[in-house]
């Protein structure tokens, strides 16, 4: 696979009149720029790409970052072997990248062969806390778990579970599982679509018949914006939910999109600085790198366990995920309005410090 470099902003800066040259950082990029799901990946490298430069713009910094990329093409099997062949050519050790859960575990060993270490911007569903992995967007505890208890039994009792058929959809159904019969609602019927399946008339008439109030929506790329669009055209009534759907994503569903209710860290309004939550993990795990770069006793060499150990910040230093704040929106007029905000939440993946989820025990009596 055809690793490309650049470098973006300036090599030497002038402090009080003399030049000084800047500490190079090597990064490297394993974001898809075509497949099914494009839109999330141009979103977290855009964010990326927008700190690289202004790191590198600064005249008081000290680093100039070189970027490195690989295109995986949307292949689950090409995402190791795309950043095991940025690794060999350029030394590299932190990489940018993967949009799905399966392309994140199918690098981890990788990753772990090479002391590299992976910077992942996407929402996934928790069970995981591996050492080479920075976890920058949403965990279990962070999306799908308040995104229900606002929303049951609210919205309606009576909920359809639809899912990409790998891991996320897995696990996010699962999970809704326990949330919808603590809530004392049900779920009508769980159906999982292969990633990138557009297939989807069985589906839309086992809605259409079934007529739930809710669509718990855990579908990734095309195949979610082709759901979306045939639930529109059809006319069915039914609130449709997501863990993971953004404002990058919209351009791609238009009006179809209206109604819809997502969750996230961040949903960008009027005058923001990000188009989107995907650029926010991108640019904040770019700046996280450098910050703790720039600590005392820190070197390029080091893994990400031994970076965090220096100064976590806002990552925790054993489970490696993000605090963050938790906003739940709804599309109007093209756009997230926020319903609900909450405050920043540390990451729990395993529920470790989550309340359990208990579905009501059935009250039992001795019958004589």
């Amino acid at each position: 696979m055809p690793v490309t470099t650049n470098l973006v902003g300036r090599a030497f800066c002038c402090c009080l009149g003399a030049r000084r040259v800047k500490q190079t950082l090597d990064i490297g990029l394993v974001y898809s720029r075509t497949g099914s799901y494009l839109r999330l990946s141009d979103g977290a490298r855009a964010g990326v790409l927008q700190a690289v430069a202004e790191v590198n713009a600064d005249p008081a910094g000290d680093w100039l970052i070189r970027v490195h990329e690989a295109d995986p093409a949307g292949q689950q099997d090409h995402y190791a072997p795309a950043m095991l062949a940025v690794h060999r050519e350029t030394g590299c050790r932190h990489f940018f990248g993967a949009m799905t859960s399966s392309s994140r575990k199918e690098m981890i060993p990788a990753l772990e062969r090479c002391g590299a270490s992976l910077w992942y911007g996407a929402p996934y569903e928790g069970f995981e806390a591996a050492d080479c992995v920075a976890y920058m967007h949403t965990t279990v505890n962070q999306n799908v778990i308040p995104l229900l208890d606002w929303t049951l039994p609210r919205l309606g009792r009576r909920v359809f579970l639809v899912g990409s058929n790998y891991i996320w959809g897995w696990e996010i159904n699962r999970i809704a599982r326990d949330l919808i019969a603590a809530a004392g609602c049900e779920v009508v019927a769980e159906r999982h679509i292969p990633l990138g399946d557009t297939d989807i008339a069985a589906l839309l008439d086992e809605i259409a018949r079934t007529r739930p109030d809710i669509v718990l929506n855990s579908l990734v790329g095309e195949t979610q914006y082709c759901v979306l669009r045939a639930l529109r055209a059809a006319g069915i009534a039914c609130r449709v939910l997501s863990c993971n759907f953004t404002e990058a994503e919209l351009p791609e569903v238009g009006e179809a999109a209206e109604g819809l209710i997502s969750i996230g860290p961040y949903f960008a309004q009027p005058g923001d600085v990000f188009d989107n939550s995907l650029a926010r993990a991108g640019y904040l795990s770019v700046m996280n790198l450098v910050r703790l770069l720039s600590l005392p006793g820190a070197n390029a060499a080091m893994t990400l366990p031994e970076l965090l150990a220096l100064g976590p910040g806002d990552i925790d230093p054993v489970s490696h995920h993000v605090a963050q704040p938790i906003v739940i929106a709804e599309v109007r007029g093209g756009a997230f309005a926020p319903l609900l905000s909450l405050p920043v939440t540390a990451g729990d993946p395993y529920l470790a410090r989550t309340p359990r989820i208990k579905a009501e025990r059935p009250r039992l009596r001795i019958v004589k």
